[in-house]
């Protein structure tokens, strides 16, 4: 009885987490199904940044540098990037405010990212004025 309990007080914590962009993400290309690279995204100073973990796309180089970068990012190594930047809830589950970077063109987006299908999938959509692309990543962790 005491374990229902404790599990029925921890479930809404849970789903919370889960219902975050907090995590472990695996990157999918805007064809839905080249699988890029694995990104964490966590919380720091009250805003969340996400940084690049792995590499999974075989035609990108382990110690490839972002040479396309024109911020404090030019040059450094693709992998550890910090690609995700000054995100902040919103409301109703959206995130956003912050900025994301394509390490391969070197353009930063203004972001969104939205929890759909009970946390386990990330949509991310980057915007330049009015126009947008949007990648649904996957959980991982």
């Amino acid at each position: 009885m005491k374990a229902l309990f404790a599990a029925s007080l921890l479930a809404p914590v849970l789903a919370f987490a889960q219902a975050t962009p907090v995590g472990l993400w695996k990157t999918i290309d805007d064809d839905g199904k080249t699988e890029k690279s694995l990104v964490r995204i966590g919380e720091q100073g009250g805003v969340l940044v996400g940084s690049i973990d792995k590499l999974l796309d075989p035609k990108t180089a382990a110690d490839s540098k972002c040479d396309k970068c024109s911020d404090d990012r030019k040059d450094k190594p693709v992998l550890g990037l910090q690609i995700i930047r000054g995100v902040k809830a919103e409301g109703d589950g959206i995130w956003g405010g912050g900025e994301i970077l394509d390490p391969n063109n070197g353009k930063t987006y203004r972001t969104r990212l939205k929890p759909v299908d009970g946390g386990k999938k990330l949509e991310m959509r980057g915007y330049i004025g009015p126009f947008y692309r949007t990648q649904t990543w996957i959980r991982v962790e």
